[in-house]
């Protein structure tokens, strides 16, 4: 697992529109990066589900929500518009992986993110992470509560 003296490396994703997202441009504010398996399973559709239930209160608090997969933009889409998900969903798709590898959190038996989530601070400071194995779900509210913490 990353250090707590992790400076998050900048990335620049395409979310479920095809716009670029780039993490540099979103110092100033905290940041939750949200690395999940797959789309339209029943564990990531359960925590995409809980990210949007919370996402006024994670936005009242400062913080973006970018949830990052190996998914294509395209399958992202449809994921997003089926569970009416309000915040970026990025496609970690090609260089296959490239992004969750940074973050430690890249499965390469499975080609897949684990699910690992990652709380950065306004100037992309690691502040809170925890990983999961990809059966576990996590709990959103803990995300919540590092956010509120480091405000």
């Amino acid at each position: 697992m990353i250090s707590s003296d992790f400076v998050a490396p900048d990335f620049a994703l395409r979310n479920q529109h095809g716009e670029i997202v780039r993490l540099s441009d979103l110092r100033g504010a905290p940041v939750v990066v949200v690395f999940y398996p797959y789309a339209f399973t029943g564990v990531c559709s359960g925590e995409m589900t809980a990210l949007q239930q919370s996402l006024g209160d994670f936005t009242a608090a400062g913080a973006r929500v970018l949830a990052v997969s190996t998914d294509t933009m395209y399958a992202l889409r449809v994921f997003a518009d089926q569970l009416g998900l309000g915040f970026d969903l990025l496609s970690d798709f090609w260089p296959h992986g490239e992004i969750a590898r940074a973050y430690d959190v890249f499965d390469d038996e499975l080609g897949c993110a684990v699910r690992g989530s990652f709380v950065l601070d306004a100037e992309g400071r690691l502040t809170w992470s925890v990983r999961n194995a990809i059966g576990d779900a996590r709990d959103i509210g803990e995300h919540l509560r590092a956010v509120q913490a480091g405000a």
